[in-house]
């Protein structure tokens, strides 16, 4: 069941320009899904174009991540990956305030029952992804199978918080703000589903520098954390549009011997876990994210 949100808006005035663009986006997910699609195309093209330190960034992880990789094929998945924010853009604003009708028309989900086991004996789940475009939209289609709770990073602007919040309150079980670790363990110790995405290079928390794409990078030991505090089992949840239009949700079975002893070890399983979702379907990683920002010998490859 989703979550009870009865908040009020705010109204001051240094919120009316956010919501504006609340607004416009609203009113966007409500035009024809195909009609979307094609402007999200457009729109990712655009953003190629304009978002010069994005691309810059992209490029640059593109190249780290893929050397085997000729400039043709770097720039080619360059352009498709534009092409996915494009659309993630129209993606976004739908699973919080549109219909999701024609998503769950072709939607593919396997592995529930994976879920369902790992929730043996009232056990908590760790429902463990990465940051790929289509997050927002497969997570609102994963809450039709099993009621999926999140972690998320609060939004600085108040009008906006509040709108994602009202949105993700039709569909979450639950939205847990990413420092509030009391209640996290608590929901999962009562055998909830948290959703988690541990893949971004942290600005504090415990971390340590593991293998992506052979890169090293610095990754946070929360999901071996979570596990340990709260005893639940970690279970990876892939999920990518695919080439017909269609979604595919795919839930794996839950690591065996997790979390171990060894930290730095189990970080280094799910980022490797992560790894192979995002050569599934790498245009749709989010490779616009400094992943790399730090290094251990501490040289920068971003500009």
């Amino acid at each position: 069941m989703p979550f009870a949100f009865d908040t009020p808006p705010p109204r001051a005035p240094r919120d009316w320009p956010s919501w504006f663009g609340i607004g416009a986006l609203a009113l966007l997910a409500r035009l024809p899904w195909g009609l979307q699609r094609r402007l999200g195309r457009v729109l990712g093209a655009v953003l190629l174009r304009v978002l010069g330190k994005r691309r810059r960034i992209a490029q640059r992880n593109i190249e780290l991540c893929f050397p085997e990789l000729d400039e043709r094929a770097r720039t080619d998945l360059l352009r498709r990956h534009f092409t996915a924010l494009g659309i993630a853009i129209f993606e976004f604003g739908r699973a919080w305030w549109g219909s999701v009708a024609p998503q769950r028309r072709g939607l593919i989900i396997e592995g529930v029952e994976h879920i369902d086991a790992a929730q043996a004996n009232g056990r908590g789940v760790i429902v463990v992804s990465g940051h790929f475009t289509t997050l927002e939209m497969c997570a609102r289609l994963a809450c039709d199978s099993v009621p999926l709770a999140g972690m998320y990073r609060p939004y600085p602007q108040p009008a906006m918080e509040w709108a994602v919040l009202r949105g993700r309150s039709r569909y979450a079980a639950g939205m847990f703000a990413k420092d509030d670790v009391r209640s996290v363990a608590k929901h999962l110790k009562r055998g909830g589903l948290l959703w988690y995405a541990p893949d971004q290079d942290p600005s504090k928390g415990d971390s340590v520098f593991v293998p992506f794409f052979g890169q090293p990078a610095k990754s946070l030991k929360s999901t071996h954390q979570l596990a340990r505090l709260s005893g639940a089992a970690v279970v990876m949840f892939q999920h990518f549009r695919r080439d017909d239009g269609g979604y595919t949700l795919r839930f794996w079975p839950a690591f065996e011997h997790f979390p171990s002893d060894d930290a730095d070890a189990d970080t280094a399983r799910v980022i490797s876990a992560i790894e192979t979702m995002a050569r599934e379907a790498p245009e749709q990683y989010l490779w616009i994210h400094r992943r790399f920002k730090r290094r251990p010998d501490g040289v920068p490859v971003y500009d």
